[in-house]
């Protein structure tokens, strides 16, 4: 019999992979402690106003899809860092919140994605304000090792990250046959 394997799981960001800094915890006893945690949205906004001002460098709080992004857009001077979950690969709104926090919302903290974050969410991800990766997926990380992020050099959406090259929307201008 074989035991089961567990994925590991390691913090992305531009610069490269590195520590993480982050803790997820289920419950806010776990601010009595050192370090830094990431909080369901529900017990962060249980949390005293005071406090939650007072370890604001300690706080991150964890949206999955369908938690409402307006229930902590008065509070984001209080919070580090934003999680939002993938849970699944076809569950796409969390994107959405993602760009909001950047377009919306001028949020200047951490934007980072968790659960299942794929090769080829990646570029699209980057483009619209996420700077951190929780990465569990093996093809993912291989990917990330050897230095390769992907995506396509021809962008057709406006981002919070436009593209580097070029007047936007170029392939419009392209002449007909």
């Amino acid at each position: 019999m074989t035991e089961p394997t567990t994925l590991e799981t390691r913090l992305w960001t531009p610069k490269g992979f590195r520590e993480d800094e982050w803790t997820h915890a289920e419950s806010a006893d776990a601010l009595s402690g050192n370090g830094r945690f990431i909080l369901p949205l529900q017990v962060f906004l249980d949390l005293d106003p005071a406090v939650r001002r007072s370890a604001k460098e300690r706080l991150g709080v964890l949206l999955q899809p369908g938690d409402q992004l307006e229930k902590i857009a008065d509070l984001l001077d209080q919070i580090s860092l934003v999680a939002l979950a993938f849970p699944a690969f076809s569950d796409g709104r969390s994107f959405s919140k993602g760009e909001l926090l950047r377009s919306r919302y001028h949020f200047e903290g951490a934007v980072r994605a968790t659960g299942q974050v794929l090769v080829d969410q990646l570029p699209h991800m980057l483009r619209l304000g996420f700077d951190e990766f929780e990465v569990s997926h093996p093809v993912l990380l291989k990917r990330l090792e050897e230095g390769r992020t992907g995506g396509l050099p021809l962008y057709y959406q406006p981002t919070e990250r436009p593209e580097a090259k070029g007047p936007k929307y170029s392939w419009r201008r392209v002449r007909a046959g």
